[in-house]
């Protein structure tokens, strides 16, 4: 995976993939690599693991787990995250986070999404693309007094 690093070029741009159901699309194994960068402090690590996206306990929402190993400044950790997914009727998704706060919508039908989330005083700005029926990228830009970081994250299905 590419990562924008001080002097130089980023990233070429993925050609998108339209999606017309993103749960559907999701559902399933990915193997995920990503890329974590701290632009004031030019720090970097990996984060390198699998995703499962699998339908919940009482099949209203499905859960969206990342587990494997996260490497920060030489320090290798194991890691991982849980967010949920509400299907909405027309494809679309609302993601929460595993305690069911509101993260951001989410829709694919167009084969790209931006998200924003509010954090305290930082924003969080986050690209999909869906490059074809087995892969997609997601791209977080963090600003603000706390954080000022990207994460790239690129996902193959297994």
């Amino acid at each position: 995976m590419n990562a924008t690093v001080p002097g130089t070029a980023p990233a070429a741009v993925p050609t998108s993939h339209p999606v017309p159901d993103a749960v559907a699309y999701l559902a399933g194994h990915w193997s995920l690599d990503r890329t974590l960068i701290d632009l004031d402090t030019g720090s970097h690590g990996w984060f390198h693991g699998t995703a499962a996206f699998r339908p919940a306990a009482d099949e209203t929402h499905v859960l969206h787990t990342e587990d494997g190993e996260l490497s920060w400044n030489g320090t290798v950790n194991r890691a991982g995250r849980t967010l949920r997914m509400l299907p909405g009727p027309d494809g679309t998704a609302a993601v929460m986070f595993a305690d069911g706060r509101p993260f951001h919508h989410l829709d694919l039908r167009t084969g790209h999404w931006t998200a924003r989330h509010p954090c305290g005083r930082d924003l969080y700005n986050g690209t999909y693309t869906v490059v074809s029926p087995d892969e997609w990228h997601l791209q977080w830009r963090t600003t603000g007094p706390a954080k000022n970081q990207e994460l790239r994250s690129v996902y193959r299905r297994q």
